[in-house]
């Protein structure tokens, strides 16, 4: 059963529904978001579970959710929005780039992957990167999966990828090289001097090439098939 999103029109805030067993932290996250005028809080549960049945009744915008929590983690219960909800957004959140699940939320093509030790406004920030389809990433987590990944460290969770050429034009290769770097849609078209909307058009092409659901995951089939490592000029 697919579930449909509330209609959002333009101007309204983004419904925003926050799942983590910590009830301090998420009560923290909340008042934060509730303070900015293009998001609100609609909704909190402190497990998958709970999350799975709160996202059902108030169809949110956006999940940001845990990744280590009782009853069920935010892994499964991503795994079950995607699902039966896929045009709802799915953030991760995560205290440490050691945890292995990040390999699995990043197969399941989740929207986000971030650490908790972000600040307030490296959150809305992401948040907002989020909306205009963009996958943003801790550089951290992105430090450790592009190392595994070029040490040959192939994580049994770690993103599939195609095992031939896609055809990626050479500006979609060389945006994709940026784009493994943690560079934004904006941060890629300031570097190339072309606009952010040509960015767009260039990382959409490439991913629907090379068959996957978001940047990281492109940035992995980048390393992994040694088609040059991220720029960092």
């Amino acid at each position: 059963m697919i579930i449909t999103p509330r209609y959002r029109g333009p101007g309204d805030p983004v419904r925003v529904l926050l799942v983590d067993d910590q009830t301090l932290f998420r009560s923290a996250v909340a008042a934060l978001i509730n303070g900015q005028d293009d998001f609100e809080v609609a909704g909190e549960a402190a497990n998958g579970l709970d999350g799975i049945e709160q996202a059902r009744a108030l169809r949110p915008d956006l999940v940001v959710m845990d990744l280590e929590m009782p009853v069920m983690d935010g892994v499964e219960a991503a795994r079950i929005l995607r699902d039966q909800m896929p045009a709802v957004k799915v953030i991760m959140l995560t205290v440490c780039e050691q945890d292995d699940k990040l390999f699995e939320a990043i197969r399941l093509g989740v929207h986000g992957y971030l650490l908790k030790d972000l600040r307030p406004e490296q959150l809305f920030d992401m948040l907002r990167s989020v909306m205009r389809d963009e996958t943003p990433v801790s550089p951290a987590l992105v430090g450790r999966l592009l190392v595994e990944l070029r040490e040959g460290g192939r994580s049994p969770h770690a993103p599939a990828v195609a095992a031939t050429d896609p055809g990626l034009s050479h500006r979609e290769l060389e945006i994709m090289r940026l784009v493994a770097d943690g560079l934004t849609n904006k941060e890629i078209g300031a570097r190339l001097s072309i606009t952010e909307g040509t960015v767009k058009n260039h990382v959409h092409n490439a991913l629907q090439k090379l068959g996957m659901d978001n940047r990281i995951q492109a940035a992995a089939y980048i390393v992994r098939q040694g088609l040059g490592l991220p720029s960092r000029s």
